[in-house]
């Protein structure tokens, strides 16, 4: 069902098997998309609608040499201090890699391939059959704080998509009222100065974190009109909506990859409700 919802652009966020809150409000807003009773349940009638919908959940997936030659890290310090004196934040791991391009939690990916070699060209591998991303240009996002989730609608304001969000906690707040997309920045670097944001851990000094999906704001970061504020992808799919952000509003980094496709800078609208 997960599956199935994603293709449906009601994201559950990190496919994981679990009917969680996330998945509850990703067949939630199918169900407000296709004009069906909101209830959030996975009952046999939004299976029966999702069936015919959305086809097949799985498909297989051949891993190349592409994959195997990016640009792997060992490991990932948790200390912002050393984060930055690293030139690259990426993946760990082919695994990784693959579990996000896939949009699904990398211990489900494993678990569906026991027998696969992950680090070999030509391996065939099980994955969810995720689909192309929406076409329809984004005129207004609605950002609801209570229920950290995002809407996505056109100019006509039907629902273009739907994504689980993390929001800023009680101390280091998301902003309220309505802002505008100001910029787009693929692979962002992230500048951190604790006088202006927060501070992490011992580092009281400003520093520039590399670029990278692992790092601090992910993949992408889509600027908004309030300085330091921005939408933006993460390094851990599998909390999003389980924990709160600096502020900012964080997706996976497909989620934000996707959305950065559809908004315009300086006519999409960011409104704060909640």
């Amino acid at each position: 069902m997960q599956v199935l919802l994603d293709r449906a652009y009601a994201s559950p966020g990190v496919i994981d098997g679990y009917l969680g809150d996330n998945t509850r409000k990703a067949i939630e807003a199918y169900e407000r998309m296709r004009d069906l009773p909101a209830d959030g349940e996975p009952d046999a009638d939004l299976w029966n609608i999702l069936a015919v919908d959305q086809g097949k959940a799985m498909t297989t997936y051949e891993i190349t040499e592409a994959d195997l030659e990016e640009r792997f890290v060992e490991e990932i310090p948790s200390d912002y201090g050393e984060m930055a004196e690293m030139e690259w934040l990426g993946y760990r791991d082919p695994v990784e890699m693959l579990a996000e391009r896939f949009h699904v939690h990398a211990d489900l990916l494993k678990k569906l391939n026991p027998n696969a070699d992950f680090n070999a060209s030509g391996t065939a591998i099980l994955v969810p059959n995720i689909g192309k991303g929406p076409e329809a240009k984004v005129a207004k996002i609605v950002v609801d704080k209570t229920r950290g989730e995002l809407f996505a609608y056109d100019a006509a304001g039907a629902i273009v998509l739907a994504y689980p969000v993390t929001i800023g906690s009680a101390d280091t707040p998301s902003p309220d009222g309505v802002l505008t997309v100001q910029a787009i920045a693929p692979n962002p670097t992230y500048h951190y100065s604790p006088e202006t944001n927060f501070q992490q851990g011992e580092n009281k000094e400003v520093l520039t974190i590399p670029a990278g999906p692992n790092g601090p704001v992910g993949s992408m970061w889509i600027d908004l009109s309030q300085p330091t504020f921005g939408l933006h992808g993460t390094a851990h799919p599998e909390l999003v909506d389980k924990s709160n952000s600096h502020g900012c509003v964080r997706l996976t980094n497909w989620d934000a990859e996707t959305l950065a496709k559809l908004v315009e800078p300086g006519v999409t609208v960011v409104e704060f409700e909640g």
